[in-house]
């Protein structure tokens, strides 16, 4: 059985790890059987319109010998279990890498991971976190891996690029506001950050045995589990690189109405995670707050001073005349809608924020089915190995992996 005590740096030092020594600012050439076993992630739920494009990009970006892609489903209902296995069907091992579904019967993907982590091959090293609703480039695995090794980082981060599906008018609205300093914030893994050490980023590669030493994911955590595993980790002795050559298309939402669920879930996310660490926000992150209070303020003193109360318009209103010049600059009418999404996303996300804080940082979870059993039509969750019984572990992993 191939030895996965340590992490991929204390490995290295005694030899664990054949070729590390040649891997250079390039990465390295796909040939031989030094390369370390890795295990793609792949959190799923209700992913019908983007899985398979997700795993077209995946299956030929590391040698199929070394190499299993996990796709971990949290119980989709529109057909995503059965594409991802009507897609390794027509892609089988060992011509490609084994691909598996697997229930995650706590259904979000800190839990996903988690329990990737713990049921991944005995002899795979590397985690890789993809996300379905993405595409990745063709050199994204190998420069991810030899950044991972060339530098002893212990993850490593990439940036991402927002793009829409043809023929989605809105969803590119979304995309492009997201991608905007209006509303990304100046965040670094969503403009353009050179490669080097971070506080945080996108989440791509990890060292296994380090990503299980300090407990995974925070499984209470629905969003933003991944800066505030960043966090522990960096506390742990844990350094985070961000390979910058290497970006991911991301697909955002595709209406106004699920994109303010999802930052109103970002913006719980992130106040948790400063609340449970203590740490105090960024001028950047307290933008939306400010927005949401100036109209609040607004709309409290309309009755008293209409005038006054027309200022805080001020914003929204500012928010829908820079969607309409990039509209007219671009000449494409959708963008008009790129104002509004800059709304939804900030008022959603300091509303989150906001609630959380209020409510002390307690987790408002989904309901979540905590036995296998019980899934679809009442048919029992099955494990190709039973959960929490990994075939092997490596020696620093906790009993049970719930978070810090």
């Amino acid at each position: 059985m191939t030895d996965v005590t340590g992490t991929l740096v204390e490995r290295t030092a005694r030899g664990g790890i054949a070729g590390r020594a040649a891997v250079s600012a390039e990465p390295a050439p796909l040939a031989g059987a030094s390369h370390p076993h890795v295990t793609i992630v792949v959190p799923t739920l209700n992913e019908a319109g983007y899985i398979e494009d997700c795993l077209a990009s995946l299956i030929r970006q590391w040698p199929a010998a070394s190499c299993e892609i996990l796709v971990v489903d949290g119980g989709s209902r529109d057909g995503t279990v059965a594409l991802v296995e009507d897609f390794a069907r027509r892609h089988p091992a060992p011509e490609h890498p084994v691909i598996r579904a697997l229930p995650n019967p706590r259904r979000i993907q800190s839990c996903a991971m988690n329990l990737a982590a713990r049921l991944a091959a005995p002899r795979s090293t590397i985690l890789v976190r993809a996300d379905a609703h993405s595409h990745y480039p063709a050199g994204f695995l190998r420069r991810c891996v030899a950044d991972l090794l060339r530098t002893g980082a212990t993850s490593v981060v990439v940036p991402m690029r927002n793009e829409a599906q043809p023929g989605n008018g809105l969803q590119r609205a979304i995309a492009f506001a997201q991608s905007s300093p209006l509303g990304n914030g100046g965040s670094a893994h969503r403009a353009t950050p050179r490669s080097g050490f971070v506080d945080h980023g996108h989440h791509a590669v990890f060292d296994r045995a380090f990503f299980l030493s300090v407990g995974g994911y925070d499984e209470s955590f629905t969003h933003n589990e991944d800066a505030e595993l960043d966090h522990r980790a960096r506390l742990a002795g844990g350094r985070v690189w961000m390979c910058a050559e290497e970006p991911v298309t991301y697909f955002p939402r595709k209406g106004l109405v699920p994109l303010g669920r999802q930052y109103l879930r970002h913006g719980a996310g992130r106040a948790r995670t400063l609340l449970k660490h203590r740490m105090v926000p960024k001028p950047r992150q307290m933008a939306p707050v400010f927005a949401l209070g100036l109209l609040l303020a607004g709309a409290a003193l309309a009755p008293l001073a209409p005038l006054t109360a027309l200022a805080s318009l001020t914003y929204p209103l500012a928010c829908c005349a820079w969607g309409a010049a990039q509209a007219a600059r671009r000449r494409d009418a959708w963008l008009l809608a790129a104002g509004p999404a800059l709304v939804t996303m900030h008022l959603c996300w300091a509303a989150g924020f906001l609630r959380t804080v209020l409510s002390g940082g307690r987790a408002a979870l989904p309901a979540m089915a905590l036995t296998v059993a019980g899934g679809e039509a009442g048919e029992p969750l099955s494990l190709e190995r039973p959960l929490g019984r990994p075939e092997a572990q490596p020696q620093r992993q906790p009993a049970d992996i719930t978070g810090a």
